[in-house]
């Protein structure tokens, strides 16, 4: 499921049919299995009701569970910025020669994260990672020659500021893994099938069931549609843009 989630699109296109599926079934099908008397439609109205109540709610509910992760990811991104950024300003009170080197591949570094944030194929991805964690190591030696050379607080300050740098993108990849549970896909899926076939089923006319056919599956499926893109950290068309980052490598000058 996890790859249909990563294509909204696609993933809209395949519920719409299931849904619009699933109301002819209760419309057509199931009416003609069971026969629902003007006796039990009250009945039947509190079921269709609460249904669609519940589907909302965890519609709603998991709506709220991927912002708070694209939230989540965006402050990370700014994270990584301001410590990349103190630890550039750091720089300036370690030895000349040491400290320019340093400042270069923080500048080389900020950009290998400006790119990972920014890409979507696999395979600049993993060139990508591959360059970051020989930058990581390079900015880790560099930091470990200056606590060597000056054994002081200013050293400790830029063995903790390094460390810094290097924690926040552990933390942001985390975060790119913090995705909804595949358990809560599949309970709204259900949920919502049943909400459409019992809407189909509860449909009085041809006219109400032809809307119901194309409305109810197009707003559902549309939500959760905008839930995939939202969750999503690479596909779809809501990305977290690294503004931060950007901002800072503008800073650093040419």
């Amino acid at each position: 499921m996890s790859g249909f989630v990563d294509r909204p699109l696609f993933f809209f296109g395949v519920l719409f049919v299931v849904f619009a599926g699933a109301i002819v079934f209760g419309a057509s099908v199931l009416r003609r299995w069971v026969k629902l008397s003007s006796e039990e439609r009250e009945d039947f109205s509190i079921v269709q009701t609460s249904t669609l109540t519940l589907l909302a709610l965890l519609i709603g509910f998991t709506l709220s569970m991927a912002v708070n992760r694209y939230d989540q990811r965006k402050n990370l991104e700014e994270n990584e910025a301001n410590a990349i950024g103190t630890e550039y300003a750091r720089a300036d009170v370690v030895a000349a020669s040491l400290g320019t080197r340093i400042k270069m591949e923080l500048v080389h570094y900020a950009q290998l994260r400006r790119e990972h944030f920014q890409a979507r194929d696999p395979g600049e991805l993993a060139r990508i990672d591959r360059q970051t964690t020989q930058s990581q190591t390079e900015l880790w030696q560099l930091a470990t020659q200056v606590a060597n050379d000056q054994p002081t607080p200013i050293g400790a300050a830029v063995m903790t500021g390094m460390n810094d740098v290097l924690n926040s993108q552990d933390y942001s990849e985390a975060a790119l893994e913090n995705r909804i549970p595949l358990g809560a896909w599949a309970l709204m899926i259900v949920i919502a099938v049943l909400a459409c076939v019992v809407q189909g089923y509860g449909a009085k006319g041809r006219i109400r069931r032809g809307l119901l056919v194309v409305f109810l599956p197009v707003t559902v499926a549309l939500s959760l549609a905008l839930i995939a893109d939202i969750d999503s950290p690479r596909g779809g068309i809501i990305h977290v843009q690294p503004q931060n980052l950007t901002r800072l490598l503008r800073s650093f000058g040419p």
